[in-house]
């Protein structure tokens, strides 16, 4: 018999927003967590101000207790080691659990990953499927971890169903990482009574993806019109788009879409050193 979700005793690892909104599917759906794993305050902005990272903001407004381990060496693992806990669950959480900690919990560690795996193995599933105009990978899966990157068994997969495509980055990040709280919260109690088996991927399928780079947002307007949307949207947010008028002058895009007849409309930009202002009025000026 499968244990309800509040009776379930686990760890959740994250620390991106992404994180935050499948976390609070689970929450949502009775699961929740007795303590949160997150990345350490870091510098960020203008003012390098120390900011904590979302899910550690998250945990405290749902009152769970917070870890931010620098390092997952020993004395983490021995901390964590001290419960006993029925699994563990990863989503974005920035760095790779070693073995020893993976194998802590009953019935081991799960990782929710964007993509329909073997595809788009990596750091950038989302975003490298709208690049390669990949709308068949879209979809969540749930794996048990091992010591290779999203190479573990499939616990549970699921295809999300798209109102449009291609759509912003940020807006797919969003839908992809609520479907696979939902997911989860289905399958988890299945898994821990062995109701549900996961099965092997079929590695020789694997397709991988790569961390994105700051340079790699750049377009040029005398570029394919869709080639340059499926650009924009799937850098948007990080690194965003930007390109290079005649003069050198670098325009950050901040806003545009594709027209019915297939063209690339730029709405907004930021031109260097200046405030967002209408890409119309660049041309006018």
């Amino acid at each position: 018999m499968s244990k309800s979700l509040k009776d379930i005793k686990t760890v959740f690892f994250g620390t991106s927003e992404m994180s935050v909104l499948a976390f609070n599917e689970l929450i949502q759906a009775g699961l929740t967590p007795a303590v949160v794993v997150t990345a350490p305050d870091a510098k960020a902005g203008r003012g390098r101000v120390l900011t904590p990272p979302p899910v550690k903001l998250w945990a405290e407004e749902n009152n769970i207790d917070v870890l931010q381990p620098r390092e997952l060496g020993n004395e983490f693992i021995a901390e964590l080691s001290n419960t006993e806990w029925d699994a563990f669950v990863v989503y974005a959480y920035g760095k790779i659990l070693p073995q020893d900690l993976l194998n802590i919990p009953h019935k081991g560690t799960l990782n929710i990953h964007p993509s329909m795996l073997p595809l788009l193995r990596g750091p950038s599933p989302v975003r490298t499927a709208l690049l390669n105009d990949d709308m068949d990978s879209m979809g969540v899966s749930i794996i048990e971890l091992d010591d290779k990157m999203d190479h573990g068994p499939i616990v549970a997969q699921a295809t999300v169903e798209l109102s449009e495509w291609p759509m912003p980055g940020r807006v797919l990040d969003d839908m992809l990482s609520r479907e696979s709280g939902k997911l989860l919260a289905e399958a988890l109690p299945l898994w821990l009574s062995g109701e549900l088996q996961a099965e092997p991927q079929e590695h020789e399928l694997a397709t991988y993806c790569h961390f994105l780079k700051k340079s790699d947002g750049e377009i040029s307007l005398d570029d394919d019109d869709y080639i340059n949307y499926l650009k924009y949207c799937a850098y948007d947010g990080w690194p965003g788009t930007f390109f290079f008028d005649p003069t050198g002058k670098r325009f950050k895009i901040t806003q545009a879409h594709l027209s019915e007849q297939g063209k690339f409309i730029i709405d907004k930009v930021i031109p260097e050193g200046k405030k967002e202002t209408t890409w119309s009025d660049v041309i006018l000026s």
